[in-house]
């Protein structure tokens, strides 16, 4: 298959995509909230709205320019795909076909229904990709691997793989930056950029940096249209849980009611939590986010990523900063 069939086929998802139903989607969030309860319909659909933000003709082209394809040999290359989010090891998957390479998946338990039917519709879409996508239970007799984990599985994937090519990813969070100046549609977008499939993506902001003497609490009400996470049983418990632990510890902190908000170095905060740092310079600020730079996925905020497009990465926003199909397009050359 030439890479502009493969091209136009995952144009003709984007547009299978566009065109499914509310009912369809409204099925397919139910049964995937059943099998893991994070994955609302709402959060099936902003999943879906996702890809096809990615597919479009003129984004896909322009991507697929800056690299050399070859038709040489196909590489079989293991994906080990995070649950986190609904299908978030889509972009792995489309860049190991269209760089013309095998992918052997090793699904998320938590996100078993949804990838299996994106994987149907692939293949319904364009059938020559049948031969080019397995899903595996174990990742043997692979040529390279993308794995994506925690920091402890971090380690044991470095280990298991580490005689053949490979991109591993750790746990990671975004932050935002606010400059005191933002406007209510700006705070708006934040509000999308933290409660967005409930704060759990790497790409969701866990906390912001305000200018020393900016109040907090004046970002609250432009949150408001997102408080109704606070009916996600599974959300609740986790805000019950810190703001008792708050509490009995009597840890200083805001409460919006479906938000608590404190005031920390730390930098990875829980569900329900957001972290809260000042700064009293750009510059001393800089510093800050060099020192934890391995730890952050994005920056949001002025002169960085738009308020409310955190989770609206385009092809070329590589998780990690490292380059997918760059590395997919190398292993054809060995």
């Amino acid at each position: 298959m030439k890479v502009e069939d493969r091209i136009s086929a995952f144009i003709n998802l984007g547009h299978r995509i566009d065109n499914l139903s509310s009912d369809e989607i409204g099925e397919l969030g139910g049964r995937a909230q059943l099998e893991n309860p994070w994955f609302t319909e709402e959060n099936v659909k902003r999943a879906l709205a996702g890809i096809s933000f990615m597919l479009e003709e003129k984004k896909l082209e322009q991507w697929i320019s800056n690299y050399s394809m070859t038709d040489s040999t196909p590489k079989i290359v293991g994906i080990v795909m995070a649950g986190n989010i609904p299908l978030v090891g889509f972009h792995d998957l489309l860049c190991v076909l269209i760089s013309g390479n095998f992918a052997a998946i090793k699904p998320s338990s938590d996100d078993l229904l949804l990838t299996r039917t994106l994987i149907d519709w692939i293949v319904e879409t364009e059938p020559r990709f049948k031969k080019n996508i397995e899903l595996r239970d174990r990742l043997t007799n692979v040529d390279a691997v993308i794995a994506t984990g925690s920091d402890n599985t971090a380690r044991y994937f470095e280990y298991y793989f580490k005689d053949i090519p490979h991109i591993i990813r750790k746990n990671r969070t975004s932050v935002a930056v606010l400059n005191g100046k933002e406007s209510e549609e700006e705070l708006k977008n934040l509000g999308e950029d933290i409660f967005s499939y409930f704060g759990l993506g790497c790409r969701n902001v866990s906390k912001i940096f305000t200018p020393k003497g900016f109040d907090l609490r004046e970002t609250f009400p432009h949150f408001e249209q997102y408080s109704s996470c606070i009916n996600h049983h599974k959300y609740r418990n986790n805000y019950d849980y810190h703001k008792s632990i708050y509490l009995v510890n009597k840890t200083p902190h805001l409460d919006t009611g479906a938000l608590l908000a404190v005031s920390t170095d730390d930098l990875v905060s829980p569900v329900s939590v957001l972290y809260h740092q000042e700064y009293d310079s750009s510059e001393s600020l800089a510093k800050v986010l060099e020192a934890q730079q391995e730890k952050i996925q994005c920056v949001v905020g002025n002169d960085h990523i738009p308020f409310g497009m955190a989770q609206k990465p385009e092809l070329w926003d590589y998780s990690d900063d490292v380059d997918t199909m760059e590395f997919l397009v190398g292993l054809k050359r060995l």
